[in-house]
């Protein structure tokens, strides 16, 4: 899996376009290796203005041969780059620090940028690169919540099955534009630890529980509002997203 960050140029300045590709080229570098069997074209150049040598033989060549079935992608949000580090805010994501906040899109109680529209985007670019299926397999928000008494749908979580709704009718969109995806699920059912800043404050899941960053808490579980919504959003084979 790899990492779909969808990064704009912070304005049309052709220094901030060309920083877009130097970002983008984070993730393709990987991409290139897993689907064509090959480092990208643009991997001598790093190699070398970095001092790398690579003792590749023809039995590592004929390894790498052996691609890919498939993408799998995580998307959460976008960002934008920028060639000047003085211009923009920067992001609040834990992934993107060096990127910055798009004025158009707004942002989770993290910092993270709501960019369904984004979502599209990227499945439409690797798809065209590589016209292998993508899986999307992690697609979510984090946001802080608190339940005082741990009864069912005391959190109701709307801005949660808004995140979800807007992101699947995009990846509608990219499946009428002819990207084979291949499925899509969320991050996470239930509220965990995050890998990232191990925090059990940023809470992305269905079912709240009862755990705090200290270590408080009794575990106790209880259903949020979307819990409901995405177990309607299943049984109806997303019928619910024109509801």
């Amino acid at each position: 899996m790899v990492l779909g960050v969808t990064v704009y140029p912070l304005t049309p300045a052709p220094e901030d376009v060309i920083e877009v590709m130097e970002y983008d080229r984070k993730t393709l570098f990987f991409t290139d290796i897993f689907c064509r069997g090959k480092y990208p074209y643009f991997a001598e150049r790093i190699f070398t203005e970095h001092g790398i040598t690579l003792d590749i033989t023809e039995d590592d060549r004929e390894s790498l041969h052996n691609t890919v079935d498939f993408v799998a992608i995580s998307y959460y949000s976008s960002s934008c780059a920028t060639a000047n580090p003085e211009n923009g805010e920067p992001t609040g994501g834990n992934m993107t620090r060096d990127l910055k906040k798009n004025p158009y899109n707004p942002t989770t109680d993290f910092g993270w940028q709501i960019d369904p529209k984004g979502l599209r985007y990227t499945l439409n670019k690797l798809y065209h690169l590589y016209k292998k299926p993508i899986l999307i397999a992690e697609n979510g928000i984090g946001m802080i919540e608190k339940s005082n008494s741990n009864n069912d749908y005391e959190i109701q979580d709307d801005y949660r099955i808004e995140y979800m709704k807007r992101h699947l009718l995009e990846v509608e969109e990219a499946i009428a534009d002819g990207v084979d995806v291949l499925g899509y699920t969320y991050w996470g059912p239930i509220d965990l630890v995050s890998c990232a800043t191990a925090q059990m404050k940023k809470r992305y899941g269905f079912i709240y529980v009862d755990r705090e960053d200290d270590g408080s808490g009794t575990l106790c579980r209880s259903k949020k509002k979307s819990f409901d919504w995405y177990r309607r959003l299943i049984d109806t084979n997303g019928r619910i997203l024109h509801e």
